[in-house]
């Protein structure tokens, strides 16, 4: 194994294990993820399947050419999560759909809409905190972790940049 493909061994450990916790919290733990919840899972997923790419076909200075969009990828599902933990502590409001600003009109109800609506129940809230962990939220660690991933895939990448071809 060549040092350029520690980085990408590291970071797909990090952004599966991440992956696999969220779909634990979910299958195990009975959470059920918000339409943002989801939102940060694909950027991991993309992660998972370039470093996959990388440690297939990638060596040395190229090498780069899947640290660089990881690290981008990274940095998409740490500002969704940063988005998301700020709804959470109401520090802005979220999207309609999940959270409080979709608010239940009994008024409009009618014996043939209520199936519908069953049928058609709203996804988990984004502006609730199911779980958290010394205060901080599932959301906000996959912001925390995510953002040290992508610092070190950015800088993993640059190096494998400035590496001499072999």
């Amino acid at each position: 194994m060549t040092a350029g493909r520690t980085p990408l061994i590291l970071l797909l450990l990090g952004s599966g294990g991440l992956l696999l916790g969220a779909l634990g919290f979910q299958y195990l733990g009975g959470l059920a993820p918000c339409p943002l919840c989801h939102n940060q899972r694909w950027p991991h997923i993309a992660v998972v399947a370039l470093a996959l790419v990388g440690l297939a076909a990638l060596r040395d200075r190229r090498t780069a050419f899947a640290l660089l969009p990881i690290a981008a990828a990274l940095a998409v599902t740490a500002g969704i999560g940063v988005y998301h933990a700020g709804i959470e502590y109401a520090w802005w409001a979220g999207p309609g759909a999940c959270s409080g600003a979709a608010g239940f009109d009994p008024a409009k109800v009618t014996a043939g809409s209520l199936k519908d609506m069953i049928g058609a129940a709203a996804p988990a809230r984004c502006d609730a905190v199911p779980w958290a962990l010394a205060g901080v939220s599932l959301a906000g660690w996959n912001a925390l972790i995510s953002a040290g991933l992508a610092v070190f895939a950015l800088a993993a990448g640059l190096r494998a940049l400035g590496t001499p071809a072999r």
